[in-house]
């Protein structure tokens, strides 16, 4: 394994929760990536007072000022670079991706979803979840690739859904499940466990199985 730190930049555009839970755990000496940027579309974001406090550069680019989403996604994409990243965390960042900032950084870009993918892709997924009378919900980690939630999966976690959930108790549950996903398959993919090839998932055979602690938590078979 590489002993140099990832360069990680998560990119936002609210309060940053799934943010706040990798800052968490690259707080850890060990943990091999560090969260170097947090880079937003919008400046007021509550997750960049977040990370300025955590001592982590931060910058808003606001999409409004640019005439054309490859313009912004080309000045997203020069802050990354100027900044050396390595890996870039998508945690709630609600603009989709234009094609070709998708191919500059694919396998090296994740996203974290909640829901069970190929399962209910898009906005709402806890409130098509219930109404689709599943039983069980939960979150994926993903590869970015320029279709929608449609990147490989790296990593899943699954909650029951219990009789008297709503939209809001189910989504409490799940967000609570994306704090230990997010943390831990980018743990795999900095450490080189886990990477991305042939338009698929692919997994040293020493990876460590987050379902060998938690029968929940399991990378993609």
């Amino acid at each position: 394994m590489n002993s140099r730190r990832k360069r990680v930049a998560v990119l936002i555009s609210g309060r940053g929760s799934n943010m706040s839970a990798l800052i968490n755990a690259a707080i850890d000496p060990t943990y091999p990536a560090e969260i170097t940027l947090v880079l937003s579309n919008r400046e007021d974001a509550q997750g960049l007072s977040v990370a300025d406090e955590a001592g982590i550069a931060t910058r808003a680019i606001p999409h409004g000022g640019f005439k054309t989403r490859d313009d912004h996604d080309a000045a997203f994409d020069a802050a990354l670079t100027a900044a050396k990243i390595d890996i870039v965390c998508l945690a709630g960042y609600m603009r989709l991706l234009t094609a070709d900032f998708v191919k500059r950084w694919q396998g090296r870009m994740i996203n974290i979803h909640p829901a069970l993918l190929p399962s209910f892709k898009g906005l709402d997924s806890h409130a098509r979840a219930l109404a689709a009378g599943c039983r069980i919900h939960g979150a994926t980690v993903h590869f970015v690739t320029a279709d929608m939630d449609e990147g490989p999966i790296i990593v899943q976690g699954a909650v029951a859904v219990l009789k008297d959930d709503d939209e809001a108790s189910l989504a409490t549950r799940v967000l609570a499940l994306e704090h230990q996903l997010y943390p831990a398959a980018l743990k795999m993919i900095a450490s080189g466990a886990v990477r991305m090839s042939g338009g698929a998932t692919v997994f040293s055979d020493d990876v460590t199985n987050p379902a060998q602690t938690d029968p929940l938590i399991s990378p993609a078979c």
